[in-house]
């Protein structure tokens, strides 16, 4: 086969064709137990060979995978929080109705610990504000809240801003 021959696809699940309509649901953090029982099983073995053979590598490599069956254990998190529930929290602390909106997963610390960031638009057309709120997603609290007039120019597509409300 040559190279002209060969072309990279995107899995039937993720291509647009596939007409995949629904919520995405975001993998639970806490499956990094799966992991952490695969690093402590073969510490496990790795200590038992120790024993047998007295190798100091797979002694260091037992002290090494230990470590990192502790690690990925205090990172496994549960998410209390969905990308659902996380996306109704931003539209409530924004104080405008929403309309896009997007939300990420990301993590803070040292143990990982996984946090919502959602950005929010109006649900005017252009959208005439724009939002950030960050919140923990395993107990909830809101870490972070901002909104603004969004500063976007939408003149040149012909469409103008609405004014702010008046309060």
């Amino acid at each position: 086969m040559s190279d002209d021959e060969v072309r990279d696809e995107l899995p039937e699940d993720l291509t647009v064709a596939s007409g995949y309509v629904g919520a995405y649901q975001f993998p639970d953090v806490r499956r990094r137990r799966i992991a952490a029982s695969m690093y402590a099983l073969l510490a496990l073995l790795c200590a038992l060979g120790f024993a047998s053979s007295r190798n100091s590598g797979l002694l260091l490599a037992a002290v090494l995978l230990g470590a990192a069956t502790i690690y990925h254990l205090l990172c496994a998190w549960p998410l209390a929080i969905d990308q659902t529930e996380a996306l109704a929290t931003a539209s409530r602390e924004v104080g405008f109705p929403v309309g896009h909106a997007s939300a990420q997963v990301t993590w803070r610390g040292l143990r990982s610990r996984p946090m919502w960031r959602v950005l929010v638009y109006s649900a005017d057309e252009p959208p005439a504000f724009r939002g950030v709120v960050e919140l923990d997603a395993v107990d909830g609290h809101v870490l972070y809240a901002t909104s603004e007039q969004n500063p976007e120019d939408w003149s040149v597509f012909g469409i103008t801003t609405p004014p702010p409300p008046q309060e």
